[in-house]
């Protein structure tokens, strides 16, 4: 099972590995850590190489970021919250959370572009703020690119890592993987269901 999920990353190819990246930046279905760590197992195969998948990774997410820039940046601060109060619980996401990392970006700079690209929570909202605060395009490339680059690099070393020195990972990397999606796909839909917008728990 293992050695057909890898496979399976491999014959996405590094289009496919772009692809997965960039939709975990825009509506998280697999994490990246799951995308680029078997992707690194892959490179571990001889499937793929690494610095091609790093860059794949990285293309992938940055595209997946510029997304929720180009939101911020063309509907407008204003504009959004009819957006977000209204598909909010799709997202799960409220207003009060998106005036929070606002008020949080315009206090800390741009430099967070950088910084949110290794917290889980923030790596992908961070990129609404910078939008709807108008920061330089070619600055939040630049950011968003360094950050990403280093850590998708640390998640495919990881993976290569895991695949060079564990002689029975094939045992295990195929129901990891399963029971991994699975439980993302569970806490989103929970998320969904036990969602509240801030205003009423007050």
């Amino acid at each position: 099972m293992g050695s057909f999920v890898i496979k399976l990353i491999a014959m996405g190819g590094y289009w496919g590995i772009a692809l997965l990246m960039c939709l975990e930046n825009v509506v998280p279905p697999i994490p990246s850590e799951l995308i680029m760590g078997l992707g690194g197992i892959a490179v571990a195969h001889g499937h793929m190489n690494l610095w091609l998948l790093v860059v794949a990774g990285t293309i992938g997410t940055v595209v997946g970021n510029c997304f929720w820039y180009w939101v911020g940046r063309k509907i407008g601060y204003e504009r959004l919250k009819p957006f977000v109060d209204r598909w909010g619980r799709w997202l799960t996401v409220d207003w009060p959370e998106i005036e929070k990392v606002q008020r949080f970006f315009h206090r800390h700079g741009g430099w967070m572009v950088f910084v949110c690209r290794f917290l889980p929570t923030f790596r992908t909202m961070i990129s609404l703020p910078a939008g709807l605060a108008r920061m330089p395009i070619w600055k939040f490339l630049v950011w968003t690119t360094a950050g990403s680059a280093i850590w998708n690099g640390f998640l495919a070393w990881a993976g290569l890592y895991l695949g060079r020195n564990f002689t029975q990972i094939d045992n295990y990397i195929g129901p990891v993987s399963i029971g991994t999606v699975v439980l993302v796909a569970a806490w989103y839909f929970y998320r969904v269901l036990t969602w509240r917008p801030a205003e009423s728990e007050a």
